[in-house]
């Protein structure tokens, strides 16, 4: 399989070839366009063109030309700044007097050496790329621990970062697997590491340092493949906690017979939430709502605070927030079905309560009335 996705970043590991040709693994960064880098490195030479020919030009009279002192142009100048800096050197002009050829050894000489780079920075940069790719390769993977790994970049997966992104986890420790360029470019456009390749291979997640994950979501398109990858990830990794997507509910078990922690079934769940909001539209856009984390509400797992301990889990109610689940070493117990009164310390709460981003918008709005108000 071909594996040339990576326009940009690092590259590594490969199928067959060198690792040049057939790149996986994709970091983000950020990269200057050809038209701007080319621009930026001819600035600079001319820069330096230029900057040379006004210092000989200022001191024309420290110079000779043919022997005859002080008898330089502007155009003499800009001559000698070509020569010089290429490291030409035909000897017709020269310098003379002490300051000239010390303004050479200072300011000259460190011209030169600039524009040379920059000529030869195209083959310089060529020549150091695989020694900076494998650097920073392996740093990348000596740093990622207790990451979480997307396998599969469609309409699930894309969500699935996003929404992680989105409750505080940093784009840095997610990875993706998709066998698909696109989608790969797509992730690292978002700021994620990508490996290109089919995730129900070894080789492809080790790349993905799944074995050090903390979390797996398998979000492919297929349930025979999303039973393959589990069972895959689950053989690299025995403690991570694994979401799988799949289509069919009568697939769920054989997920979790693979290894799955939690199995989502996309294409009833779907089909609940269009029915729900046909027979009950304001149920069927509260879910639309708790699904969509930007709109009003979310639901978001927390520790207790200090100001909570000792409370009973209805005054959380009062404060903004509709309390769920409570979580207790480990178990959880619903709203509903529960012989919890009085929360204790290492508590946590699975809570109902408005966005991140609605608080911040009516933050902003209050500011802005307040503002207005003092103004007027």
């Amino acid at each position: 399989m071909a594996r040339n996705w990576l326009p940009q970043g690092i590259r590594t590991g490969s199928d067959s070839g060198s690792d040049d040709d057939n790149p996986r693994l994709k970091l983000p960064s950020r990269k200057l366009p050809p038209w701007l880098n080319i621009g930026l490195r001819l600035g600079i030479a001319v820069g330096a063109l230029l900057v040379t020919a006004a210092v000989v030009y200022f001191e024309r009279d420290c110079y000779s030309d043919n022997g005859v002192l002080g008898d330089i142009t502007w155009v003499d100048a800009l001559y000698y700044a070509t020569v010089s800096l290429s490291t030409t050197g035909y000897g017709d002009i020269a310098p003379v007097c002490e300051s000239a050829r010390l303004v050479n050894v200072l300011v000259i000489t460190p011209l030169r050496f600039v524009f040379l780079i920059v000529l030869i920075g195209t083959t310089v940069e060529v020549l150091t790329k695989k020694t900076r790719d494998d650097i920073r390769r392996n740093n990348w993977r000596k740093s990622m621990r207790d990451h979480t790994v997307i396998i599969g970049f469609g309409v699930k997966g894309r969500s699935a970062a996003r929404m992680l992104m989105e409750n505080g986890v940093p784009a840095e420790k997610i990875v993706v697997v998709a066998n698909e360029h696109h989608a790969i470019n797509d992730a690292t456009r978002m700021g994620l590491a990508g490996v290109f390749g089919d995730g129900r291979r070894d080789d492809v997640l080790q790349d993905a340092a799944v074995g050090q994950a903390k979390q797996v979501i398998v979000a492919t398109n297929e349930d025979d493949t999303s039973v393959l990858v589990t069972l895959t990830v689950r053989k690299l990794n025995k403690t991570a906690d694994i979401v799988a997507a799949v289509r069919e509910a009568s697939n769920t078990e054989t997920l979790r017979q693979s290894g799955a922690d939690n199995v989502i079934p996309t294409a009833e769940s779907a089909g609940n939430l269009m029915a729900l909001s046909l027979v009950s539209p304001e149920a069927g856009d509260l879910m639309e709502d708790l699904l969509d984390s930007g709109r009003g509400l979310e639901i978001v797992q927390r520790p207790i605070t200090k100001e909570e301990l000792g409370l009973s889990p209805t005054e959380i109610d009062a404060s903004g927030e509709v309390v769920m689940v409570i979580i207790r070493n480990g178990v959880a117990s619903r709203f509903n079905n529960t012989n919890i009164r009085i929360l204790e310390k290492g508590d946590e709460l699975v809570v109902i309560r408005e966005s991140q981003e609605l608080r911040s918008r009516e933050a902003s709005a209050r500011a802005q009335d307040q503002r207005s108000t003092d103004g007027s």
